[in-house]
């Protein structure tokens, strides 16, 4: 597994793969979600890539940029044992040079849930996947369900500005208790690693309503924000029914769906979300 941190030694490296690249975008504290991507392009691909970069320009002011979990020698012996042929391992100056003034900015897809609830995220997001994308220059890229309206921003930014690179998104990887796996699970005390659980137990409940054929959108938001409620470590700070292409709030479920949620967890904040088929 060779690794590089410039751009000139990525160029260099990345010249040297056989075709197609599968790439692997990460923030790093790789858990088995993150590994799971990487066997996916290693099934699909000839080379792998994956980048590890904590993006500054994604955090709010108040969130967690500072703390965010690091381990550079762990996540290096998890992925030279999955079989990756390149990491990529960028400097803050290295992606964001003195007088940097480029953004790459999805508008529609980028304005409700998470885009509402944390302003500006989601253009640190698509520069920052935008820049990846042209240094790494893949035939594939792999997401997790998990940041789902993330992999739809991608999708449509691909699409977009013309990229010949497909998105392939996988699905979300849970704990056995089906906890989404998330690096900002280890911010969790045992109590509120607990009651982490209600997302899931909460989007449960939505799809068990839908499968018995309720198709209120508004219903089934109910049912999960009272899941939600009757945990008292949780806070909600959004739940939605919204359309899987869209993601403007439905109505009425008729095509396919997304159902998703914010909820902090003590001063943890967690995202999950379901496909409604």
């Amino acid at each position: 597994m060779k690794t590089a941190i410039t751009l000139e030694e990525l160029r260099s490296a990345r010249a040297m793969l056989p075709e197609p690249v599968g790439f692997v975008p990460t923030m790093g504290y790789l858990h088995a979600g993150h590994i799971s991507l990487v066997e996916r392009a290693r099934q699909e691909c000839t080379s792998v890539v994956v980048s590890i970069f904590v993006n500054p320009t994604q955090f709010g002011p108040h969130e967690d940029f500072a703390k965010y979990p690091r381990d550079l020698p762990r996540d290096f012996a998890q992925l030279q044992a999955a079989g990756v042929d390149l990491v990529w391992t960028p400097t803050p100056e290295i992606m964001y040079p003195p007088d940097f003034q480029t953004w790459v900015i999805v508008e529609r897809l980028t304005a409700p849930l998470e885009g509402a609830h944390r302003p500006g995220h989601f253009r640190g997001v698509t520069t920052v996947v935008a820049k990846l994308f042209n240094a790494v220059q893949p035939q594939k890229a792999y997401f997790g369900q998990k940041d789902a309206q993330q992999a739809a921003v991608i999708r449509q930014m691909t699409r977009d500005l013309n990229y010949p690179i497909e998105i392939v998104v996988c699905p979300t990887v849970r704990e056995a208790d089906g906890v989404a796996m998330s690096s900002r699970n280890t911010y969790l005390n045992p109590e509120e690693r607990r009651a982490a659980t209600v997302l899931f137990r909460a989007l449960n409940a939505a799809k068990f309503a839908y499968e018995q054929g309720e198709r209120e959108a508004e219903t089934l938001r109910r049912i999960m924000r009272e899941v939600i409620e009757s945990e008292p470590l949780a806070r909600l700070q959004y739940v939605s029914c919204a359309d899987f292409e869209t993601l403007e709030e439905l109505e009425w479920v008729e095509g396919k769906a997304l159902l998703s949620m914010a909820v902090f967890i003590g001063q943890t904040r967690l995202i999950d979300n379901l496909i409604l088929e």
